[in-house]
């Protein structure tokens, strides 16, 4: 079986392996634990010493004991202590790293101080730049600038950031080195009009110039700090096998008693309007403050001080090093470290430091308990209402925390008081990283939840995040936004970035907007930009699209009306403001007379898209942002699930309908008179009845003239030379009857009394409802309202009977067979399966439509006959009620890329997977799933799905997969992420998220081509046609019931692939879409081409082969291929051969 790679970004490289490798140390430290032996130190010579009976078994020493209470009390379970422990050795650095590190940094130290000095220029002549070809990395708008520059050696090269003070992590290396720029070069007037960044640009392009005759650099390129552009970076990259592992950013930073940190308060002006417009300057003009742009300037005069505040509190707290790597791949896997207003590994250092100044945590707590406290700060304590300062004594001149919360959304002052380090992040993006940490302490505490993995080790991006992601492209339109919202002091505060400029503004509008639709509305954070340094800085247009996060609060999401004020109150001229002209005074049945504004959407599928209506309409109404600049991602994935033909629905309302039926079906079982027992309960057994069917059935008109009517009865059949009928399928109810002495124990006797209450129902049913039936001896299909329901009557003690077996003794025995099963399953299994997921649609009512997608995506991959709906069902129930580290899903889009990250990561062989059913199971009952599991691995199902109903046995994947198609599964899941996820995310190009659901064929060996003619489901292919054939029936609502009984479960190709495997199911396997496949694809089993000894009892489909005198045999395939065509003449084609892959 082929499995083909997925190529993965550097993130989930980590991931995997780190969980890979953690996951090895554990099983081998759990391996040494269990066998309960010491394990001997190693002496120098590398030989273990031989210990005395009374040292090996000796009491555990002090340090022992204290480390077992340790693990106790800190810990959920040792193992948590060793999963951290683990973690953090992957992410160290190891020592050759560091000594990599120490001499690539020595040798760009030894080449900076070589800088050479170059002549006095004017600040806008790059002439002394154009024989080497090197750019400046700054956007010069406005070009005039005034000041004299030239080329110095620095005055020092230091190390700061992350790797001095020890926090450094892998994958992403980045070594920071500030180079001082010489005090000749700088004037003090150049803190305004953005001169200081501009020189600061120069510098580092003269430093660029020349490491670039270096034959120890590799590549250099220009980047910003945090996507800020009035702070330019150089990162270099070593020559040779290491490139990639090493990456160094040079810092240009000027000395740090350069300017006095007050010039640079929150509410000072330090870019001149006049310039920045180009306007002649206004006498009496009130300058606007320039609080970022001030952040931006004083930022690069305090790493320094920053990196020696940071080295006392690590110096203070041994774990501190440990806490802030770890909060730091908490923070990665969030994607809140990287990008414009990030939480990056600073303020994380910067965060644990403030804990232990303000003693929120003690100096000889653990890593763990230190992560713990900081996310709890995180989760309890919202900077953008009450800011905190590390400031113990500021001076004077250094701004309040009032001061500074007018000036930005999130407050955290760095130790010298001027400082705010969140000055660029937005109140939504803090908001996202208190829920993320108050999510993530809840998981925590959940005792049957692996927090390690679930919080340090799964990606959390965007797109499989959020229920909800808008992607506003065509940034280039926020200047116009800038204008119509009057931004020009913000934009110059931003040095002409429009993008951050009117964020915020943005940002505020949808909020408002949104209101109770959305529990959190967030954004993307605009990546760093990287360019050659031969090249110029990229536009601000040229960022990627701005990509909107919502997570859905669905008791209001959906919602097409929106209630306003009452149309005399004070608050509705700010209604009518926010919604201009959507805005109408409506009468409602309780009398008031209120503003209100209705979006479009008849059908669930559409009220998907009111967040859109919204957000198109207020960011065109406030911003000048047009409609098509706003993309709704994963809008296009629910169409492969779309039902009906008028209003376009993905099935909601066609379940509703069928359920609705059912109920009334059940009422008047409940009710008919003349049983010779009572029913006792009436439950459904079928997927439409839980939302979770596909296609759901809809209510169908026949049309009579397309058939031809069976003599002597009011049955339809087929006609000949016609299309496949329209495929009816039948809906199962289980009906019990109450028990009683008069039910036979005999197995037989048991099915005849069953037949004759399906005959007796259908009298009753067609005597007091005027409901056509037709009664066999396994069920009663009834015609009700267009639809059809298979009742299928059940005796409790059936299952029981079964089982049982008299001995030729005459000894009464019990055992366990395969018949006595798959009645308990058929008559409780699936009807408690089927009302307990009833229940959690109505609590989760995204879970349907996810569940059509993921079995959608299982039977288009032609995974449909190894996984089975009932199983498919409890895996998607599995996002639902064990979500972590995410939330329930809220849309088909983002249920679908979990499901398929489910399937791909999941430890199938190691763990099994257990879906909490109505919360039954208890932290003990975890326990005892897990043993069991462990103990009876082999003989349990490859995939393994524990309920509360079913803690051992994984009735519903008995039958499959096997290890070789679950092992496909999982790859072509892992592929289909993949790709799904970059479709959504493509900003260029269309979407195309049918390219998931076309399965490869390249894999077979032999395709069977069927005429779509006699395909009744055709019109449900991922890819159909554009014509529809007359199949006899006609899709409406409000059928009635009675006249002719239809033609119901008539599906040639699954009888046509039955019977294939009932007769070639030992030599091939046989895969096919049951929803309007074309294609059933034929794998040949490798052991069957093993020449077996000449038996004339085993020549089924199989030839004699001669070969020295022996004779053995071997499939026939040529008659094999032959008899595909004779079995489905009329139904098959053509068949396609790929005889170089079944060549024996």
């Amino acid at each position: 079986m082929k499995r083909k790679g997925s190529t993965l970004t550097e993130e989930n490289e980590m991931e995997t392996s780190n969980s890979s490798r953690v996951e090895e140390r554990q099983s081998a430290k759990g391996s040494k634990m269990s066998k309960k032996k010491v394990v001997a130190p190693v002496a120098g010579d590398g030989v273990s010493p031989q210990l005395s009976r009374g040292e090996l078994y000796k009491a555990p020493t002090v340090e022992e004991l204290h480390q077992l209470k340790e693990a106790e009390s800190l810990f959920h379970c040792s193992l948590l202590k060793m999963q951290m422990e683990e973690l953090l050795k992957e992410v160290a650095l190891s020592e050759r790293r560091k000594k990599m590190v120490d001499s690539f940094v020595e040798t760009i130290t030894d080449l900076l101080r070589s800088v050479p000095a170059g002549p006095v220029l004017e600040v806008m002549d790059l002439s002394w730049l154009a024989s080497s070809g090197t750019a400046v990395p700054f956007i010069m708008v406005p070009e005039a600038t005034k000041g004299k520059f030239h080329m110095e050696p620095p005055a020092s090269v230091n190390l700061i950031g992350s790797y001095p003070l020890g926090t450094c992590i892998k994958p992403r290396v980045s070594v920071d080195l500030a180079v001082t720029i010489p005090l000749s070069i700088l004037h003090p007037m150049d803190s305004i009009n953005q001169r200081y960044s501009r020189k600061k640009a120069l510098y580092l392009a003269g430093l660029a110039q020349h490491l670039s005759a270096s034959s120890s650099v590799d590549t250099l390129r220009y980047s910003c700090l945090h996507g800020d552009r009035l702070r330019p970076l150089l990162i270099v990259t070593p020559s040779g096998k290491e490139s990639s592992s090493i990456t160094l950013r040079i810092h240009a930073l000027p000395p740090p008693d350069y300017l006095k940190p007050s010039r640079f308060h929150p509410q000072k002006n330090n870019v001149r309007t006049a310039w920045f417009s180009g306007q002649d300057a206004q006498q009496e003009i009130s300058e606007p403050p320039t609080p970022h742009y001030n952040s931006a300037v004083l930022g690069d005069l305090l790493p320094c001080s920053h990196l020696q505040f940071l080295r006392a509190h690590a110096d203070q707290c041994p774990a501190y090093g440990d806490a802030v790597a770890l909060l730091k791949v908490w923070l990665r896997q969030r994607e809140l470290d990287q990008g414009t207003g990030c939480f990056g590994g600073f303020l994380a250092a910067m965060l644990m430091a403030y804990l232990l100044s303000t003693h929120k945590v003690g100096k000889t707590m653990n890593a763990y308990q230190l992560l713990r406290n900081a996310l709890h700060f995180l989760a309890t304590t919202d900077l953008t209402e009450n800011g905190i300062t590390l400031a113990r004594s500021p001076d004077s001149k250094a701004p309040s925390l009032p001061e500074f919360h007018s000036a930005f959304q999130v407050v955290f002052v760095d130790p010298s008081g001027h400082l705010n380090m969140c000055a660029d992040m937005t109140a939504c993006t803090y908001k996202q990283i208190q829920y993320e940490a108050s999510l993530s302490l809840q998981f925590w505490d959940d005792p049957t939840l692996d927090g390690f993995h679930a919080l340090l080790m799964t990606p959390k991006p965007m797109v499989r995040t959020y229920d909800n992601v808008y992607h506003l492209s065509d940034l280039v339109k926020m200047q116009a936004s800038c204008k119509k919202l009057g931004l020009l002091g913000d934009l110059m505060d931003h040095s002409g970035n429009y993008v951050t400029a009117v964020l915020p503004f943005i940002l505020s509008l949808l909020q408002k907007g949104l209101g109770e639709r959305v529990h959190l509305l967030t954004h993307s954070l605009p990546p760093d930009p990287e360019w050659p340094v031969c090249s110029e800085p990229p536009k601000h247009k040229d960022q990627p699209p701005l990509a909107i996060g919502l997570l859905l609060n669905l008791e209001h999401a959906l919602s097409v009306l929106e209630r306003g004020p009452p149309a005399d109150s004070p608050e509705a001229c700010e209604f009518r403001q926010l919604w201009g002209s959507r805005s109408e005074l409506r009468r409602f049945q309780d009398g008031a007379i209120t503003e209100a504004v209705l979006w479009s959407g008849s059908s669930t599928s559409q009220r998907r898209h009111v967040p859109l209506q919204i957000i198109t309409h207020l960011l065109h109404l406030h911003a000048d942002i047009p409609k098509t600049s706003v993309r709704f991602v994963g809008a296009q994935v629910a169409d492969v699930v779309r039902v009906g033909n008028d209003v376009s629905t993905t099935g909601e309302e066609e379940s509703v309908e069928v359920v609705q039926s059912f109920d009334d079906l059940s009422r008047k079982l409940w009710q008919l008179e003349g049983l010779p027992l009572s029913i006792t309960s009436v439950q459904g057994a079928h997927p439409a009845l839980r939302y979770t069917q596909v296609f759901p059935p809809v209510p169908v008109k026949l049309i009579y003239s397309f058939f031809r009517r069976e003599k002597g009865s009011r049955v339809l059949l087929p006609k000949e030379n016609k299309p496949c009928p329209y495929y009816l399928t039948p809906i199962k109810v289980i009906c019990h009857m109450e028990g009683s002495g008069k039910w036979p124990n005999d197995a037989s006797a048991i099915r005849h009394i069953k037949a004759a209450f399906h005959i007796r129902l259908g009298e009753l049913l067609q005597a007091q409802h005027n409901y056509t039936s037709h009664p066999s001896p396994t069920h009663l299909d009834v015609w009700k309202d267009g639809l059809v329901f298979r009742i299928q009557v059940a005796y409790h003690r059936e299952p029981q009977v079964l089982r049982e077996s008299v001995t030729p003794e005459g000894m009464l025995i019990h055992r366990d067979n395969a018949e006595a099963q798959g009645v308990e399953l058929e008559t409780q299994h699936k009807p408690f399966l089927t009302s307990t997921l009833h229940g959690l649609q109505q609590q989760h009512t995204g879970f349907g439509a996810v569940c059509r997608l993921a079995k959608r995506w299982l039977a288009a991959q032609l995974f449909s006959g190894d996984v089975g709906e009932d199983a498919a069902d409890l895996l998607v129930a599995s996002l639902f009620l064990q979500p972590a580290p995410f939330t329930p899903p809220c849309s088909p889009q983002v249920g679908l890329l979990r499901f398929l990250y489910l399937l791909s990561t999941f430890d199938w062989r190691n763990s099994p997977l257990v879906v909490n059913l109505n919360s039954k199971l208890t932290a003990a009952d975890y326990t005892e799933i897990k043993n069991h599991f462990m103990t009876s691995r082999e003989s349990l199902p490859v995939m393994f799905i524990a309920t509360p109903n079913d803690k051992t046995a994984s009735v519903w994947t008995k039958q499959g997969p096997s290890v070789q198609m679950l092992q496909r599964i999982v790859t072509v899941a892992a592929e289909s992420l993949r790709v799904l996820e970059a479709q959504l995310l493509d900003p260029v190009q269309k979407p195309d998220i049918r390219v998931v659901f076309r399965p490869p064929l390249d894999i077979y060996d032999v395709l069977i081509h069927l005429r779509p003619k006699q395909v009744p489901l055709v019109g449900q292919a991922v890819d159909p046609k554009a014509t529809k054939l007359p199949r006899g029936a006609i899709e409406q609502t409000g059928v009635g019931s009675g006249g002719s009984f239809p033609v119901v479960d008539f599906n040639p190709v699954r009888q046509y692939v039955s019977e294939l495997r009932d007769a070639f199911g030992d030599v091939a396997l046989f895969f096919y879409d049951p929803y309007g496949g074309t294609v059933v694809a034929v794998l040949w089993k490798p052991h069957a081409f093993v020449p077996q000894p000449f038996k004339t009892s085993l020549m089924n489909a199989r030839q004699v082969k001669v070969s020295d005198g022996t004779a053995t045999t071997v499939p026939n395939v040529e008659a094999i291929v032959q008899d595909f065509h004779i079995m489905g003449e009329g139904l098959v084609n053509k068949v396609e051969l790929k005889t170089e892959k079944w060549a024996v």
